[in-house]
């Protein structure tokens, strides 16, 4: 998910700073934080297998180490990862690093469906915008065709559109001008919200969408039906004047990020719905409950002018519909999606999944706002390989879990279950529907680590290993620093690695047992600029190596780690994509493999199944201060007279065909 966005020409105080739109935690608790956390743990692995010892011993003494050995005068690394780093940079287009090539496979507004009309972007409908591209493109999921196969020239593109820029879709309406908004243009932003299916096939060493393919569609939070299902389905909690039986609803809402299970659905996430509806929700019977979700009665959107179900002084169970993991079947064009209330009801990221050991399915997630959690959600059934059919209702039962860390590197898994120890009628939890409803206030009890900015979570295909990116958190304050994370405030967050047992960073991935109760974890990396922010990285990182504010993150089939970023326009550079080893000599030497035009986050780094190429979804280009469907600051990627810009698919190819990376 995107901050508020900030520009490089700008001078930000630290106020300003300080107000990106997840960096505002609603956590009441007195739950340790893991900045209390970082600077007690000894981070052994950064010092053996990779991180100089002398930068991890100077960083626990408080830096006096680092002092006397200059970052540049000790050894560098050697990375796998050998193409020509990219060098930083904030510019009106897109950048690729030495021979390779990026190909924009489709924009906001293009068809989808076989009967979409052209985009028109002055004559904009609803009705248009139904069977088009959305807009906000942010997870990206690869599945080859046909089901089954290994195919790397022939797929579907799964991809999400998380929210929308009205300065930026309409002409004459400036940021924040809701009142503006006519009915047909709120429809119109309804409509470019939710998911996309498109059939994509290589030829010739092109990509391409296949026009009337019967796998495309779009889903919608305009008219798209959902099924309900789960403990919270039928609770009287979730019945509303839509739908009175609380099992279904219409749309979906701010869909992040998202994963893949083994068996070919795509999960995808409802992340920050609070902002959608607008009333006093104090004047519901919800009112806690919305508090902790951040629910105010002025809303970012104008949907509940126009629209009853936003408002919740109208329809006030409406937003106890949406927070939640989405699971459907992208090779079947009719099926219907599902919210999934086992996995719990909160701000996600996303959710990733691994088939444990054992055969039962782990699924791994954020929840991406400031001093928030990490969950873990470990299916009851096991997953058969030979029977598809069988395993799309895994994630109905099974058990959620929350991270509690200690300093000395130990993670204990909470179980999050009705009647277990705080999560009692005493506490005004009287199911486990009101357990997953409040996920955010039972894991309050349960004592979870208060983490800044848990985004994507994602489990190593080839160690077992997960790791998770924390974006930032500028709540931090002077009195908080710390010898290991020597900065003010975390603006620029860092990376950490959870290790379940059985497994290492050396790789023993058939081993690993994510359904352990008892896991460890560690520092990979700390974000920003080595020589001045107290970032850590490996000691041969380079002047373009470093970035600030890791997001999303993807695995190649090699077990390398590419991590895209939301937050270094801040600091005067175009978010992109850097990748890294997580063992061996290059483990933590991120280099610079692609960056963004100005305005815009990299999202939903995917790969095809043989690493040739690499799928970026490039979110809200042009979104910068005083920048308009009039006078944008840019007009990537199209670079026309009169056309905005657009959020698109790009496929990052090398130019001679070959492995991305090499």
């Amino acid at each position: 998910m995107t901050d508020t966005h900030f520009r490089p020409d700008i001078d930000w105080s630290p106020e300003e700073l300080a107000c990106d739109g997840e960096d505002i935690g609603t956590n009441p608790t007195a739950n340790s934080a893991i900045r209390h956390l970082i600077p007690a743990k000894i981070s052994r692995r950064q010092a053996l297998k990779g991180v100089s010892a002398v930068v991890a011993l100077g960083a626990l003494a408080g830096g006096g180490a680092t002092a006397l050995f200059s970052r540049k005068a000790l050894a560098a690394g050697t990375s796998t990862l050998t193409f020509k780093e990219l060098e930083h940079g904030y510019t009106e287009s897109h950048a690729c690093c030495e021979g390779y090539e990026a190909q924009t496979l489709i924009r906001w507004g293009d068809p989808v469906e076989a009967d979409a009309p052209a985009f028109d972007p002055l004559h904009q409908t609803a009705a248009a915008q139904e069977k088009q591209f959305g807009y906000n493109n942010d997870y990206v999921g690869y599945l080859p065709l046909p089901l089954g196969s290994n195919s790397a020239d022939h797929g579907l593109l799964c991809v999400n559109h998380e929210y929308t820029d009205h300065q930026l879709m309409f002409p004459g309406i400036k940021a924040g001008e809701l009142s503006k908004l006519t009915k047909e243009q709120v429809d119109v932003e309804i409509a470019a919200h939710g998911h996309t299916v498109v059939e994509i096939k290589r030829e010739g060493g092109r990509w391409g969408v296949v026009k009337g393919s019967p796998y495309n569609r779009r889903i919608t939070a305009s008219k798209t039906e959902f099924r309900i299902v789960g403990p919270a389905a039928g609770h009287d909690r979730l019945k509303t004047a839509g739908d009175p039986s609380g099992t279904k609803v219409i749309g979906t809402i701010n869909n992040c990020a998202g994963g893949k299970t083994p068996w070919g659905t795509i999960l995808f996430a409802e992340e920050n719905f609070h902002g959608y509806f607008g009333g006093d929700p104090e004047k519901t019977p919800e009112a806690r409950n919305y508090k902790r979700y951040g629910i105010k009665a002025k809303s970012a959107y104008a949907w509940y002018l126009h629209h009853d179900r936003f408002n919740v002084e109208k329809d006030p169970n409406e937003p106890n519909k949406f927070g939640w993991m989405v699971e459907y079947d992208p090779y079947d064009a009719k099926s219907v999606p599902v919210k999934r209330t086992t996995l719990g009801r909160m701000k996600h990221e996303g959710a990733t999944t691994v088939v444990n050991k054992d055969g039962r399915v782990v699924a791994y997630m954020g929840d991406d706002e400031a001093f928030e959690y990490i969950y873990k959600f470990v299916t009851k059934g096991r997953y058969d390989p030979a029977n598809r059919a069988a395993n799309m209702n895994l994630f109905d039962e099974g058990t959620l879990y929350v991270a509690r860390m200690e300093p000395n590197g130990k993670l204990t898994w909470l179980p999050l279950v009705f009647g277990q120890g705080p999560l009692t009628p005493q506490n005004d939890f009287h199911s486990q529907a009101d357990v997953v409803i409040e996920t955010r206030r039972a894991a309050d009890l349960l004592g979870a680590t208060k983490m800044d900015r848990p985004e994507d979570v994602e489990p190593n295909p080839v160690t077992g290993v997960i790791y998770a990116a924390l974006t930032n958190n500028t709540g931090r304050k002077d009195d908080q620093k710390d010898a290991a994370n020597p900065r003010a405030k975390n603006n620029h967050g860092h990376v950490i690695e959870i290790i379940p047992p059985g497994t290492s960073p050396s790789g023993r991935n058939a081993d690993a047992d994510h359904a352990a109760d008892e896991f460890t974890w560690d520092v990979f990396l700390l974000a920003g600029n080595p020589d001045k922010d107290g970032a850590r990285y490996n000691p041969g990182i380079s002047a373009n190596g470093w970035f600030s504010s890791p997001d999303n993150v993807a695995f190649d089939t090699k077990g390398r780690l590419w991590i895209s970023t939301d937050g270094f326009p801040k600091f005067g550079q175009a978010d992109g994509v850097w990748a890294t080893d997580t063992s061996g000599p290059g483990r933590a030497l991120t280099r610079h493999f692609y960056r963004v035009p100005r305005g815009a986050e990299l999202c939903g780094p995917e790969f095809n199944t043989d690493d040739s190429a690499y799928f970026a979804a490039v979110q809200h280009p042009g979104d910068e201060k005083d920048s308009t469907f009039d006078a944008p600051s840019t007009r990537w990627p199209d670079f026309k007279a009169g056309m905005p810009p657009r959020p698109s698919v790009q496929v990052i190819v090398k130019k001679d065909g070959g492995v991305i990376g090499t």
